[in-house]
This record gives C-alpha cells, sequence and structure tokens, in this order.
C-alpha cells in the first residue's frame, strides 16, 4: 500500500496543494483590496491595511520548526485547509453585521496565519517528495496553480459579487457573504480530498525532537541560515529576496484600484465585470503562460542562464500603467492586452525568485529556510504597500506609475550582487540521456 502511495503522480496533488496554497493568499492580499475599496475605504486606507495583512507570511519561520517536529508535513497541510474554510465562513457571518471591519480584519488574518502556516508543509512536502529536476520542471506548474487562485478570486469571485450586487440593488455586504461561504465549503472539500489522496511519503516524518529543545532547534535553525554561505553572500541574498520585487510591491496594491475606480477618481471606471476579465482571466492566463515559459527554460538550462530575461520581463512591462494612466484607453481590448503582457512579464521572472529561494534553501533544514526565504520576501512586499496607497494619493495614478518605473533601478542592482550555481535547475546528465 505505500509503495502505491509513493508512486503516485505528483500531477495528483501538486494543483490541489498548490490551489490551496494560493487562494487564501489571493484573498487576503488581493481580494480584500477590492472588498475594502467596495466598501467605501480610501487608497491610503486600503494599502496600509491589506499590507498589515501580509504580516503572518513575514513572521512564519518563528513557528516553521513546530512544523518540522510536531506531526507530518502532511497532516499539517490537510488540517489548515480546515482551518482555513473555517476563516473562510467567519468572515461569511460577520461581514453583515455593524462591527464588520474589525471582524473581517480577525478573520482575514486567521486565513493568513493558517495559510502561512499550509505553505510552511506544502513546499516542505515540495521539496521532500519531489527530487531537484523535479522540482525544477514542476516550478512552473505549481506557480501555474498558484495563479489559477488569482481568477478564482479576481476573475471569478470579484465578477460574481459584482452580479449578485446588481441583482440585489447594491448589496455588497450580502454578496460578499454568499462568496465565502462557497469558499469554505471549497476548502473543506480540498481538505477531505488530500485525506484521501495525498501521498505518504517515507521521507515525511516529524524529527525526533522533544518540546524542551524546541527552542534551541529554532536557534540552531536560524544561526545554520545566516552561516552556510559565506557573509557577504548571505547579505546580498537578504537583498535580493528583500527588494527584488519592491516595484511590484508597489504596483500589486494600486493596480486594481486605478483599473475600478471611477473616472472623476483618476481610475478607469471597470466594473467588476470587466475587471475579471481583463485582469483576473485574461491577465492570469498570460501570467501562467509567462510562469510555464519559466520553468521549462529553467529546468532545460538553469535559471542563472536566463535570470536577466527574467528580471527585464518582471519590469520593464510595468509600463504598460504609465501608458494607461495618461492616454486612459477605453477600448476593453486595449485595456485587456495591456494587462497581459504586464502580467506575461511578470509570470515569467517570478520564476526567477522561486528558484533562487530553492537554491538559497538547499540543505539540513530547507523547509525551515524556504520558509524564511518567503518570509523576507514577504516583508519585501508588505513595506512599500504600506506606503503605496498614501503615495498614489499624494502624486495621482500616472505619476504614481513613473515612480514605479524608477524603482526598477533597486531590482537591478540587487540581482547584479547574486551567485548561484549554473548547474542549478538543470537536469542531471543521467536523466537527459534516459530521455534521448
Amino acid at each position: 500500500m505505500e509503495k502505491a502511495t509513493k508512486k503516485r503522480s505528483p500531477w495528483a496533488w501538486i494543483p490541489t496543494v498548490y490551489l490551496a496554497e494560493g487562494l487564501p493568499n489571493v484573498v487576503v492580499t488581493g481580494v480584500s483590496v477590492v472588498i475594502l475599496l467596495q466598501m467605501g475605504l480610501t487608497n491610503t486606507q486600503i494599502g496600509l491595511y491589506t499590507s498589515y495583512l501580509q504580516l503572518p507570511w513575514i513572521i512564519k519561520p518563528l513557528w516553521s520548526p513546530f512544523v518540522d517536529i510536531v506531526k507530518t508535513k502532511r497532516w499539517w497541510v490537510i488540517v489548515m485547509q480546515a482551518l482555513l474554510g473555517a476563516a473562510f465562513a467567519g468572515v461569511a457571518f460577520t461581514i453583515n453585521t455593524s462591527a464588520w471591519f474589525q471582524c473581517i480584519m480577525f478573520f482575514l488574518f486567521l486565513m493568513g496565519f493558517s495559510s502561512a502556516t499550509h505553505d510552511i508543509a506544502a513546499d516542505g512536502y515540495y521539496m521532500i517528495e519531489l527530487d531537484s529536476h523535479q522540482q525544477s520542471f514542476f516550478v512552473g506548474i505549481r506557480n501555474t496553480v498558484y495563479r489559477l487562485a488569482v481568477i478564482f478570486g479576481n476573475g471569478v469571485l470579484v465578477p460574481v459579487a459584482g452580479l449578485i450586487q446588481k441583482s440585489t440593488g447594491g448589496k455588497v455586504a450580502f454578496s460578499w457573504s454568499l462568496i465565502f461561504f462557497a469558499l469554505a465549503g471549497l476548502f473543506i472539500a480540498i481538505a477531505l480530498y488530500h485525506n484521501f489522496f495525498l501521498p505518504k511519503s517515507e521521507g515525511d516524518k516529524p524529527r525526533d525532537v522533544s518540546f524542551s529543545n524546541t527552542f534551541s532547534m529554532l536557534g540552531k535553525t536560524f544561526a545554520s541560515y545566516f552561516t552556510k554561505f559565506p557573509l557577504k553572500e548571505t547579505i546580498v541574498a537578504i537583498l535580493f529576496l528583500l527588494l527584488f520585487r519592491f516595484p511590484e510591491a508597489l504596483l500589486a496594491k494600486m493596480s486594481p484600484t486605478f483599473l475600478l475606480r471611477p473616472l472623476e477618481e483618476g481610475g478607469l471606471g471597470m466594473s467588476p465585470e470587466q475587471y475579471g476579465i481583463a485582469y483576473g482571466t485574461i491577465g492570469v492566463i498570460g501570467l501562467l503562460l509567462g510562469g510555464i515559459l519559466g520553468g521549462i527554460v529553467a529546468s532545460k538550462d538553469g535559471v542563472k542562464k536566463w535570470l536577466w530575461p527574467m528580471v527585464l520581463a518582471l519590469t520593464l512591462p510595468d509600463l504598460v500603467y504609465v501608458y494607461m494612466s495618461s492616454a486612459y484607453p477605453s477600448n476593453m481590448i486595449v485595456i485587456t492586452s495591456c494587462i497581459f503582457i504586464e502580467q506575461l512579464g511578470y509570470g515569467f521572472g517570478f520564476t526567477a525568485l522561486t528558484l533562487y529561494m530553492l537554491y538559497f534553501s538547499g540543505g539540513e533544514f530547507k523547509t525551515s529556510h524556504y520558509s524564511i526565504c518567503t518570509g523576507l520576501t514577504y516583508l519585501g512586499l508588505m513595506i512599500p504597500g504600506m506606503f503605496s496607497g498614501k503615495l498614489a494619493d499624494s502624486l495621482g495614478y500616472h505619476k504614481f506609475f513613473i515612480v514605479v518605473m524608477v524603482f526598477c533601478i533597486i531590482t537591478f542592482v540587487v540581482t547584479a550582487l547574486i551567485k548561484i550555481d549554473p548547474d542549478f535547475g538543470k537536469a542531471a546528465p543521467e536523466q537527459s540521456e534516459k530521455k534521448q
């Protein structure tokens, strides 16, 4: 029975695990922007509050050793999916109340905590179950599935909420309560599916460490993270993880508000349905194609060879927002094409960051080290995101997007400093021979 489970194809669990990893993240950090906008908050408030919600992903390394020590990665994945279902239900029950803001912020934060813990377990399980070449190949697939969560969030949930609002005379809170009830049911179903179909890997075992030694393990984990490479290389790696997506951190918070706010407020005035098609569907197709392409070329030639093309793909397409905030196109084909180009580039470029984290996390504590890496990248998203709304309100959208392009220089600088093994991600010679 164990052998049959061990041989189960990664295709049987990678799509569902990474959909479950991506969807709560999209809801907490992305769909929440739309919800708070529809509930009447300003850009400054939206940027600040939704950035705070990223805190669980930043501090998750503090409890990642417990995921290594207690139970198995598989157990954590399933339990966190069930808890996420409960958090979705909490939002659904409270968004119609007078204390809606405090309640949904609490449940969104709980959702973030559960999702961050799920990330630790899922990514650790991924590295245990797959070898280096499989990791490189499936990184495009997992990023692709992760981006499918954006279709659920921005391409399906937002338009459906808009349609419900139209049919109910603009009942925003009611529409979102129905959406979150549906999400709660979905996550209970995913947890049940994984209870039966997620493989029980031979390498997925809790560490034989008592709770009395947990904190010393935590210290050892952090110490090994900062000492396994030379100090200069470690500092450069941390700067890369923090600053690689600095322009994207500003853009990601304000681009949805720019698309949805009416013309008199400086936006493009898109309806939720138009937003869902352009940003949440066509844009995500661009992300999917970019992610798949990034994984394919990296698994063939190694990430180092494609590093700079990925950096250029990540940054230069942001120019489409400079254009749209100046020309204010009304043609949906033009707007959708701009969004597609930007998202295609981001999907391709993001592969470089994912593979670099896998590269830097190798070693004895790879699960915890990967969570530290992702925590640093979320910190790099949170801090710029906190003042992105204030900056957009102060400068206006057009000048704001120009500033985003100027900050792309930061991405170029930190990329130029990093070192990475040219062979990382390539197929092993014996694997290449078998394919011939």
